[in-house]
């Protein structure tokens, strides 16, 4: 007789989920309009998917110029991929061409002066030398970017390794 009982909770404890659905679909629900159109969010100021009281669309900046100078930057700390110091709009880099490799690779760095990919994309992931470019370090815009030439939009108070060796050293005969 006991397990009947039992039996008779466990169920109802196995459709709580399934019942529970709905009612946590209307508890949670902010908007009743699920088709919001441009004219909705113009007409409130807000976007009718948010919920969110008092926000308002606003215009992404343009997009800023990246630096073309072609002048090498300071690494901030030891391993960091070198920054792309000069533009790549329309740079072919998928798995059947990477532009890079025209002026990056080996045999094309006396002709174009710029310098070669470091020799460890030459490793696989077990530290073994191939004699190609590793697959693993084939695109180059997993690490390497573009430097784009702005103010920063928020204060950075990175400092680099020397910066911080040299604040923690006190100078040798009393700052001389």
């Amino acid at each position: 007789m006991k397990t009947l009982p039992m039996a008779f909770i466990l169920a109802l404890l196995a459709t709580l989920p399934v019942l529970g659905v709905p009612l946590a679909r209307e508890a949670f629900a902010t908007d009743q309009n699920t088709n919001a159109t441009l004219r909705d969010v113009n007409a409130s100021g807000r976007p009718a998917f948010t919920g969110a009281d008092g926000l308002t669309v606003q215009e992404a900046p343009p997009i800023p110029k990246d630096a073309t100078d072609d002048r090498r930057r300071q690494r901030n700390y030891p391993e960091q991929p070198p920054v792309i110091p000069h533009q790549i709009v329309g740079y072919q880099l998928d798995l059947r061409a990477n532009k890079c490799l025209t002026c990056h690779a080996r045999e094309f760095t006396g002709d174009s002066q710029a310098p070669m990919i470091s020799v460890t994309h030459f490793q696989d992931r077990d530290g073994q030398v191939l004699g190609a470019v590793s697959a693993r370090r084939y695109f180059c815009l997993q690490c390497h970017v573009p430097q784009a030439d702005i103010q920063p939009r928020v204060t950075n108070g990175f400092r680099d390794v020397d910066r911080v060796i040299r604040e923690a050293i006190p100078p040798a005969n009393g700052g001389q």
